[in-house]
């Protein structure tokens, strides 16, 4: 009982800011929803290419975590913030190298933008987001330091206040205002309606807000733990020894970043084939999708619990601990997917309705179409599960290389061919989301396979002195 709370007191505030997240892109669009078809058409391809390329050096900065936690574990406060300021200085370099990104995107939309208004307000959001992400990058650095640490409750406050300070500005920024609220100008002071580019501000504003207020409490932090530097003094002395690490970093945190960025791909392109079904087929699709991912995003929250638990107890020298952390967080996350997946069958018929359109007969269709793509959702999720906490657990141990290699085999040597199987023969959209199933099957079997065989023992990540 005492580790099944120990691992609920790390993994609540992560999974709960994940649906954080998730609620802050709903409201997002919701309020595009209003301002016109156009920018909600515009922000789902801006927002998906955006978080392609921004993930992959996300992943990168998110493993100095793992370091943070193994050296934590080994007792060696020191060595944990050299790795969070390795964190941060990646973080700058990865905003700078997002320069680079920006015509890229720009090109790529002229070639799939459908009309010319479109492609002005992907252009608008794309660009001020992934220039933005610099300060993204540096809230994953900071967070990554305290969940490394165990202090996952002030990750998921900080997180909430920046989501809900974003979905506070976004009216403000996308429909603008004649008159400042509350008068707090002894003068008139309007704000022109900016639309997509609005809600893009509102992001970036509030990830730069998380990013300074987990600066500030990591500086508290650091000074409460008596060490011999700061997070920013004696940078010149250790620049050279902290660039060592970085690239230490780098070597297990870019197989990482791939693995993330060929998981999103590969849904990417899941996605635009679904596309290419019927108008209610893909409706359908997009709301269990919806569906999924709020019950997808808690379980990342285990995971890096998972990821986090495992890296301590290897800094312990630990591997029977990291193993009995990883089965109670296993055994943990298949009763939470039990419950939603029971929650999904129960009220399946009420969840789709509310994504299903106005005409009776229509909805009645959707319905009808929707209902066994629930019931493949929630196979897959129980799969998806098992899969999302023992990548975790790998990564945690430094088995990054593993994930990544398995990760490319499963979705582009086996699921993607299978898609453009089914979708060359005029498959349905059940049997395209089947393929999910023996994808996700696949990938959590090696997984499983990969564990168990004890690889991850002997790959070391630190030097403990």
């Amino acid at each position: 009982m005492r580790t099944y709370l120990e691992i609920l007191k790390l993994s609540w505030p992560l999974a709960l800011g994940m649906i954080n997240n998730a609620v802050m892109q709903f409201v997002d669009r919701a309020y595009l929803a209003h301002d016109s078809i156009s920018s909600l058409a515009a922000v789902m391809p801006a927002m998906t290419l955006a978080s392609v390329f921004i993930c992959f050096f996300q992943g990168i900065i998110g493993y100095s975590g793992v370091f943070v936690a193994q050296h934590h574990g080994a007792g060696e406060p020191m060595k944990a913030l050299d790795s969070y300021r390795c964190g941060l200085i990646l973080a700058l370099a990865s905003g700078l190298c997002m320069v680079f990104f920006v015509p890229l995107g720009g090109w790529i939309f002229s070639y799939t933008a459908s009309s010319a208004e479109i492609l002005s307000r992907e252009h608008a959001y794309y660009d001020i987001v992934t220039l933005g992400a610099v300060f993204l990058y540096g809230q994953v650095a900071a967070s990554s330091y305290f969940t490394g640490l165990g202090e996952t409750r002030i990750v998921f406050w900080v997180n909430l206040i920046g989501n809900l300070v974003n979905i506070a500005l976004d009216p403000i920024l996308i429909f603008g205002f004649s008159n400042f609220p509350f008068s707090l100008f002894p003068f008139p002071f309007s704000l022109s309606p900016m639309g997509i580019s609005g809600a893009a501000y509102a992001t970036v504003i509030s990830q730069a807000l998380q990013f300074f207020i987990l600066i500030a409490a990591s500086r508290r932090l650091v000074r409460r733990q008596k060490l011999s530097v700061g997070i920013f003094t004696g940078l010149g002395k250790s620049f050279a020894a902290l660039v060592r690490q970085s690239l230490n970093v780098l070597k297990f945190g870019i197989p990482a970043g791939g693995y993330d960025i060929l998981n999103m791909l590969s849904f990417t392109i899941f996605v635009f084939v679904t596309g290419t079904m019927s108008e209610v087929d893909f409706a359908a699709s997009n709301a269990c999708f919806t569906i999924n991912y709020l019950s997808y995003a808690p379980l990342t929250g285990f995971a890096l619990a998972a990821q986090t638990l495992v890296g301590q107890s290897i800094g312990r020298a630990d591997c029977e601990g990291a193993s009995r952390y990883l089965k109670y967080t296993i055994a943990l996350v298949l009763l939470f997917a039990a419950v939603i997946i029971g929650g999904i069958i129960v009220f399946c018929d009420p969840v789709l309705s509310l994504f299903a359109p106005s005409d009776a007969a229509l909805s009645a269709q959707f319905i009808e179409l929707g209902r066994p793509l629930v019931w493949l959702m929630c196979t897959w999720i129980l799969f998806d599960a098992v899969d999302i906490v023992l990548s975790g657990a790998l990564r945690g141990a430094g088995d990054t290389r593993f994930v990544f290699v398995w990760m490319l085999i499963c979705s582009f040597v086996l699921w993607m061919p299978l898609v453009f199987i089914v979708k060359v023969f005029n498959g349905t959209m059940f049997q395209l989301w089947s393929t999910m199933i023996l994808y996700a099957v696949t990938i959590a079997i090696g997984t499983i396979w990969r564990w168990r065989g004890g690889r991850w023992k002997s790959i070391k990540v630190i030097s403990v002195a």
